[in-house]
């Protein structure tokens, strides 16, 4: 590792919320991927900001889960590796599950007493195009231990 790359991984590191070390597997193996698709397509630099990373109770039981969010991962050799018209790859975390879709901007909000995960989405979603404005809603269903929407499944 060149001296730059140690630097560059120690402040990415410096920014994490938690000790990299100490992510869950399932967060690991997010980074994982995405380290590997970028450096296997011709031998790309990975970097990631650390709000690549956040930490947030998307079930609503108080506890936080993960999000792990491509828009702020980049690859030198490819500069649309995360992101594309459809938005940026966004993995929702909850235990050992993920869910993993597609979004150009996300947060998350009460609805009506629930937890909800509102995802700004390609147009094509609603009927559009790109452009079209667009909005899905995910909620916890506990008993399922999956998110749900009006949309088919997050897979």
């Amino acid at each position: 590792m060149t001296l730059r790359a140690a630097l560059a991984a120690l402040v990415l590191l410096a920014g994490l919320p938690a000790a990299a070390q100490d992510l869950p597997p399932p967060v690991q193996a997010q980074i994982d991927d995405a380290r590997a698709d970028c450096e296997s397509f011709e031998a790309g630099d990975f970097s990631m900001a650390p709000e690549a990373l956040r930490q947030i109770d998307l079930t609503g039981d108080g506890t936080p889960d993960w999000v792990v969010d491509e828009s702020h991962m980049k690859c030198s050799s490819a500069a649309s590796m995360y992101c594309g018209s459809g938005g940026c790859g966004l993995s929702l975390i909850v235990g050992d599950l993920v869910a993993e879709t597609l979004a150009r901007g996300w947060t998350v909000v009460d609805v009506f007493g629930r937890t909800a995960v509102l995802l700004d989405v390609h147009g094509a979603l609603c009927g559009g195009v790109g452009p079209t404005p667009c909005a899905e809603a995910l909620t916890w269903d506990p008993d399922s231990q999956r998110f749900t929407s009006v949309a088919p499944p997050v897979q």
